[in-house]
């Protein structure tokens, strides 16, 4: 059965729902959907107390380590964290609490994909501290890795063959739908029943999630091989969807 995973997504140093298509360099044009008043660490103590497990960690931008770090030590082996994660800083996160580290725009220079870069940061830190991030657009069945708070599209095509070859180095796929991701409009369908059929490894997709129905139906379609992040659409982010009733999905 497709498994709830919970997120706390930083931006400014603040937990903030954002509609992921709209982060830029230029602040005016960000969506916001939801500004938390409370601290970082306050979701990780309710995840920890609801043993939710696998949960994620995004920093959107700078100005977001110290929030970071006091929900990492508030859940300590309890979530993973993504965000201008490189061989330099992954070990620094890991030993203040982290899961793993989630990986992108370091594996990606100049929109690029490095096996080099993804080899070296594996290496270091062991292939079961380490989640790939392979955020995308999608069109007509076919989806692009975005990086750079997903304004960036790189040259990487989310394939079979690619997911084989990057599974030999990580233990799991964080994939943001980002064309749908904070608009609770409804979820790429066809992105989770590929993932399901070609992920080698455990996958967890997050985008446009927002009903209970919405478990069903990813459990359906990647026939339980895909878990599902749900983030604006919940009550604890001024969303509709209870909260207490996704977290029996662990």
């Amino acid at each position: 059965m497709s498994k709830f995973r919970p997120c706390i997504d930083l931006h400014n140093g603040k937990v903030k729902q954002i509609v992921g298509s709209s982060l830029s360099q230029n602040e005016k044009e960000l969506k916001t959907n939801f500004i938390s008043q409370k601290p970082a660490e306050w979701y990780a103590e309710l995840y920890k107390k609801d043993g939710l497990k696998g949960g994620h960690i995004i920093m959107l931008g700078s100005g977001n380590e110290e929030a970071a770090i006091k929900a990492l030590k508030a859940y300590p082996k309890g979530m993973q964290i993504g965000g201008g994660i490189s061989s330099e800083n992954a070990e620094k996160y890991l030993e203040a609490g982290a899961a793993a580290v989630i990986v992108t725009s370091y594996i990606f220079p100049n929109g690029k994909f490095s096996l080099e870069n993804l080899k070296t940061l594996s290496s270091k830190i062991g292939k079961e501290h380490l989640v790939v991030d392979l955020s995308c657009y999608g069109a007509q069945n076919k989806w692009v890795v975005a990086i750079n708070r997903w304004q960036t599209i790189t040259d990487f095509q989310i394939s079979k063959e690619n997911l084989d070859m990057i599974s030999e180095y990580c233990f799991e796929f964080l994939v943001h739908a980002a064309g749908v991701e904070g608009k609770q409009q409804g979820m790429d369908l066809e992105l989770i029943k590929f993932l399901g059929a070609n992920s080698p490894i455990p996958a967890t997709y997050a985008g446009g999630a927002n009903s209970l129905k919405d478990f069903e139906t990813c459990d359906e379609l990647s026939k339980g091989r895909v878990d599902l992040t749900i983030g604006s659409a919940l009550d604890i982010f001024g969303g509709n969807l209870p909260y207490n009733e996704c977290k029996k999905y662990k």
